[in-house]
């Protein structure tokens, strides 16, 4: 039983984290929101003019990618010190976690994880979005009021 107590050590600390989070996160919680305290938090600095473009979805696909592959070589390092006393177990495993990555791989190249061009999609089939539509702003008259 002894040799469980570093475990049971790290759930408790882990739950006590969360919870403290928790109460942590109720008691300096803004108490009385209005928009100016709840727009986000840009150094304080309100923006004069409007961003050339909204920024592009595939930056986070890219990201994906990185964390797919990344999984990846987290696993096989370890496979491939123990390999030997695995066996066949350890090589079917090992290609079931193969086909799971390539699988990721491939729906974030689907999604055009690797395509930089422009894109040439319709902005018809998305409604007339512009950043005035999809950005909330705080104007400074309710910002001087907080």
């Amino acid at each position: 039983m002894i040799q469980y107590l570093p475990i049971l050590v790290l759930i408790v600390l882990a739950t006590l984290f969360a919870a403290i989070s928790i109460v942590a996160s109720a008691l300096m919680a803004p108490k009385k929101p209005n928009p100016a305290k709840s727009a986000p938090y840009e150094c304080g600095i309100i923006p004069s003019h409007e961003p050339p473009e909204r920024f592009p979805v595939r930056f986070f696909l890219v990201a994906m990618i990185f964390v797919v592959f990344d999984i990846e070589i987290i696993f096989i390092y370890p496979y491939a010190v123990i390999s030997q006393s695995l066996g066949t177990f350890g090589v079917v495993e090992m290609l079931v976690f193969g086909v799971t990555m390539f699988v990721a791989f491939l729906y974030l190249v689907s999604n055009g994880a690797l395509n930089w061009g422009r894109i040439t999609r319709s902005a018809d089939a998305y409604g007339a979005r512009t950043s005035s539509s999809t950005i909330r702003r705080v104007s400074s008259n309710e910002q001087t009021a907080a």
